[in-house]
């Protein structure tokens, strides 16, 4: 009968542990301690071909949550265009009221750090600065 008991007081435990923080408003505005998965990334740009040939140019930070900042120029609309991504850098698009040359001097872009709490790792290379800039509006304009 005592292990009845035991299992009894643990059960009612275990319930309490786990649904008592449901039983708040369901209103309740966020804490201002809440938890964010973290979207962090560090952006670099340079001229070749790939990025072990290349030397990085350029570089900038982007943090997107909880809210956007970083040295990136337009951290707030490139936050935006990667949110409506989904985090895809290959779904970004280039503008068509663009006009570049066809020349070949290629841009290697690469970011690294974490979106929403995934590791990212990208590289991308266009064929040149202006093709880069018409991509994704902002994200790869810095």
């Amino acid at each position: 009968m005592p292990n009845t008991a035991r299992w009894a007081a643990t059960i009612t435990l275990t319930a309490t542990a786990v649904c008592g923080p449901l039983t708040g408003s369901a209103l309740a505005a966020p804490s201002p301690n809440a938890l964010y998965a973290p979207s962090s990334l560090v952006l670099t740009v340079g001229h070749g071909e790939t990025a072990a040939a290349t030397t990085p140019e350029r570089a900038a930070t982007l943090t997107c949550t909880p809210t956007a900042s970083g040295t990136h120029p337009a951290a707030a609309s490139a936050c935006a265009e990667l949110r409506a991504s989904g985090g895809d850098f290959d779904a970004l698009t280039g503008r068509r009221d663009v006009m570049c040359t066809r020349e070949y001097d290629p841009v290697v872009v690469t970011v690294d750090g974490v979106w929403q709490g995934r590791r990212v790792s990208y590289e991308r290379t266009f064929s040149n600065e202006c093709v880069k800039n018409s991509y994704g509006t902002t994200v790869f304009t810095f």
